[in-house]
């Protein structure tokens, strides 16, 4: 009888799990949205309140800038803070919270380089990919541990849940995400930037950089995580003619930022 029940309950579980992304593909998702996106805001109001905050408010201008015309096109509202740190990364969180580090600013030539990453990041988010990692690595019974994990990062339990999130590196733990994950997110971000009428194109060019800044030594913790350079470029390349076409809708639309480092 009890083999029974827990069969049924597996079957049902396993039923309401079942997702798709917004690029159509199949994903496992039992943790709830809600407990998600407040694990989200919790980790990022841990790292806001350990984590040196830009005081440059051009910095902050052009981060809000870049940002706020990509969301336009995702609905909601979103935060954005720059953080002081040189390394070369940005991130955005369950919950509509996104994070850029000072360094990256300092690295990008425009608006539509720091589009590029800012839209891949956003496109982590819109894919549920935290709530897929969350779903596929910890029990159903440890979902709300994890959660309340988030507010102790220093404990193995809440990197572990940080990790999961994609903000492991701030903790001293980097669990990546898949190559399906990264593939996923550059195609959505590429997509979204372009409908927000940045430049796709300057993607493969921030990617070129990068690959420049890591031979010179220099700390990229977005790239640590992430599928090799000439992949990722041939995947945007392949994906750049759709990309471009909806750059011209866009500004055919009157959708062309202007926003100054």
């Amino acid at each position: 009888m009890l083999k029974k029940l827990f069969l049924c309950t597996a079957a049902s579980l396993l039923l309401n799990a079942c997702a798709t992304s917004p690029t159509g593909r199949s994903q496992f998702i039992y943790m709830p949205d809600n407990q998600v996106d407040q694990m989200g805001l919790q980790a990022f109001s841990s790292m806001k309140s350990k984590n040196p905050i830009s005081g440059n408010q051009r910095y902050s201008q052009f981060a809000q800038c870049v940002a706020y015309a990509i969301t336009q096109q995702t609905g909601g509202q979103w935060e954005v803070v720059v953080f002081e740190d040189e390394s070369l990364n940005a991130f955005a969180l369950p919950g509509n919270k996104i994070g850029v580090h000072t360094g990256l600013i300092n690295l990008v030539d425009n608006q539509d380089q720091l589009a590029a990453v800012i839209g891949h990041e956003i496109g982590h988010v819109l894919s549920r990919h935290s709530n897929e990692r969350l779903s596929q690595e910890t029990a159903v019974s440890t979902g709300l541990s994890m959660v309340q994990a988030v507010t102790q990062p220093q404990t193995a339990l809440g990197q572990t849940a940080l990790g999961l999130l994609g903000v492991g590196a701030q903790y001293g733990v980097i669990l990546p995400y898949s190559r399906i994950h990264e593939t996923e997110a550059d195609t959505i971000g590429l997509d979204l930037m372009a409908k927000a009428g940045f430049d796709p194109r300057q993607s493969v060019n921030l990617w070129l950089k990068m690959d420049k800044a890591a031979q010179g030594g220099q700390p990229i913790e977005f790239m640590s995580t992430h599928p090799s350079h000439a992949s990722r470029i041939d995947n945007l390349n392949q994906n750049m003619g759709r990309a471009v076409q909806l750059q011209q809708q866009a500004w055919g639309a009157g959708r062309q930022p202007r926003c100054s480092k």
